[in-house]
């Protein structure tokens, strides 16, 4: 499996439901999320503003990706209202069938834009690597069934390697009767 083949698998609406651990603080969080993925349409404005800025050839919208999230944390409604919702979008570049980056316009750590690395196991599993400018993520994300996937994710300080935070998703796709 090649990475557009990947991310053609996860198109769709999901129903996320994450745990997520701050060792930092010794807090845990449950969030539920609504998550849509979809490819990204041909003439997508913000799709080609997206690829112009990066100096990406702007025939790669074709394998661009949209992600849309709604989010409901347990957390206090201060926390809550920051990061309720968003929309990233992912634009995945092969350097080999198995590995090459990801630019998303929103970095699943912190919101500002990040490119990734990405290399996908023997057993479909797909790991993305993520440095920011003090901490750095592996997120995994796999297959239990076509519709049902799991994503686990351990951040890390850079300096340090000291693990700040853990989470692990279970996400089922919305199937339309």
């Amino acid at each position: 499996m090649n990475i557009e083949d990947f991310f053609l698998k996860s198109v769709g609406e999901w129903n996320s439901m994450r745990s997520g651990h701050s060792l930092a603080f010794q807090e845990f969080e449950e969030i539920r999320s609504k998550i849509k993925i979809f490819r990204s349409k041909s003439n997508d404005s913000r799709v080609i503003k997206f690829l112009k800025d990066n100096s990406i050839t702007t025939s790669a919208v074709n394998k661009a990706f949209l992600i849309n999230w709604e989010a409901k944390s347990e957390w206090d409604d201060e926390n809550q209202k920051e990061n309720s919702s968003g929309e990233s979008i992912l634009v995945p570049i092969e350097i080999s069938k198995t590995e090459g980056k990801i630019i998303r316009s929103i970095g699943y750590s912190e919101a500002v834009q990040v490119v990734s690395s990405y290399k996908i196991l023997v057993d479909e599993t797909l790991i993305i690597y993520s440095n920011y400018s003090d901490i750095c993520t592996e997120e995994r994300i796999w297959f239990v069934s076509n519709n049902l996937r799991s994503r686990s994710s351990v951040t890390r300080a850079i300096g340090s390697l000291a693990i700040l935070q853990t989470s692990y998703a279970s996400e089922i796709r919305y199937i339309k009767k």
